[in-house]
């Protein structure tokens, strides 16, 4: 995160400790000094100066230079923290507000296209580790992070560790997903590419998990061997599962639970995909008895 080729600032230095003290982590740290950094740019002089007149420009001058509204709102968050934790000047942040995000519809697989995508996935590992994030509805992240020990098959659960916002929480275990880890554990074994109670998903060296990229380029590599035309990533799957579920008539509440989302809103998005679902619903047009209009 720091260049080692030079010397840290005391107010980096005491940035970087107020981000550790509150445990925040590596990416959320460095997404901060990126921003504080920016700042620092703009106005050719240290940001401790600024005043909420310099803010109100900064914001300006990035939006009239197309950065996007998830850039601005992050920066945004990274200087407030630097205001009003390390420099203690919250007021400087008063004329500053956050971009409204439009809200697009998420992309949605049908069952179908899941299933062409896992048959093309470039090999058993990825193919294990695609299954689990579509059966699972797990993030790319969590995918990656886990454990042999993660999976309880008595219990039929799989153990997520401080996922997203740093909560431990259980994902489900179907009894197809469970064959699939069990052949890939086997042929794993018998390759040598996983260490006892190692990585479920070693990468390259058994002793590193596989990274986010490289199941990124494996769910690409699926998607266009399948040939499905739509835009489609690691949380393409996530948004299928949710849907899925959604379609089979199981609870909202349990697919916010599943899924580990600490709002109903976030789930309730969802609803406006589960295509099957709206099929479903009758029309109270339905109910009409119209007559046709003679041609005038």
């Amino acid at each position: 995160m720091t260049d080692h080729n030079r010397p840290v600032s005391a107010l980096r230095q005491r940035m970087l400790e107020d981000m550790q003290l509150r445990k925040l982590g590596a990416k959320t740290q460095s997404s901060y000094i990126r921003a504080v950094k920016s700042l620092s740019d703009f106005l050719h002089r240290s940001p401790v100066s600024a005043d909420a007149e310099d803010l109100r420009r900064f914001q300006l001058h990035l939006s009239t230079n197309g950065t996007s509204p998830t850039t601005i709102n992050a920066t945004l968050t990274g200087l407030r923290f630097f205001f009003t934790v390390t420099v203690e000047r919250p007021e400087v942040m008063s004329k500053t507000s956050a971009v409204f995000l439009d809200r697009k519809l998420p992309v949605v697989l049908s069952v179908e296209e899941v299933a062409r995508m896992l048959e093309h996935a470039p090999g058993a590992k990825y193919q294990a580790a695609l299954s689990l994030a579509y059966g699972t509805g797990l993030r790319a992240g969590e995918v990656v992070a886990l454990k042999i020990g993660d999976i309880d098959s008595e219990r039929m659960l799989i153990r997520v560790e401080q996922g997203k916002g740093r909560r431990d929480r259980n994902a489900m275990l179907s009894p197809k997903l469970l064959n699939v880890l069990r052949a890939w554990w086997r042929l794993a074994h018998a390759k040598g590419k996983m260490l006892p109670g190692g990585w479920l998903f070693p990468g390259q060296s058994p002793v590193n998990p596989m990274s986010t990229r490289q199941l990124n380029r494996a769910c690409h590599v699926a998607v266009e061997s399948a040939r499905i035309n739509k835009r489609v990533s690691m949380h393409t799957l996530r948004h299928s599962f949710a849907t899925h579920l959604l379609e089979d008539k199981v609870d909202i509440r349990i697919i916010q639970v599943l899924l580990g989302h600490a709002k109903l809103d976030t789930t309730a998005l969802y609803s406006q995909v589960a295509t099957r679902t709206l099929r479903d619903v009758r029309s109270p047009l339905e109910n009409l008895e119209l007559r046709a209009r003679p041609p005038t």
